[in-house]
């Protein structure tokens, strides 16, 4: 089964389910709703699912789903800072005024 990401806002939290049965969490994205921001703080992949790709995958679900809900992104979490500046079509998500402080 294909991995999926989905919103889980009374953790404050997108989570990845993987596995054979695609029921297990293999890893998090926590953020931080606020005014129109989401400040994403901690992302985290099981080891058991390590080097799968799916941190890349939980980081595209993720903002692919802030961009949809109209959020800017604040990404104090340094795994999702990097993939954003892999993967510059995402960088407008960042208000421009901020981006300077995140590297972007």
């Amino acid at each position: 089964m294909e991995p999926q990401v989905t919103d889980r806002p009374e953790k404050s939290r997108y989570e990845i389910l993987a596995g054979d049965d695609g029921t297990e969490t293999a890893g998090f994205a926590e953020y931080h709703l606020s005014e129109g921001e989401i400040a994403f703080i901690h992302t985290e992949i099981d080891p058991r699912f390590g080097g799968r790709g799916l941190g890349g995958l939980l980081a595209r679900g993720a903002l692919d789903d802030a961009r949809a809900r109209g959020l800017r992104v604040l990404p104090y979490c340094p795994f999702i800072r990097g993939w954003i500046g892999k993967h510059p079509a995402y960088a407008d998500l960042v208000p421009e005024a901020r981006r300077a402080r995140f590297g972007l």
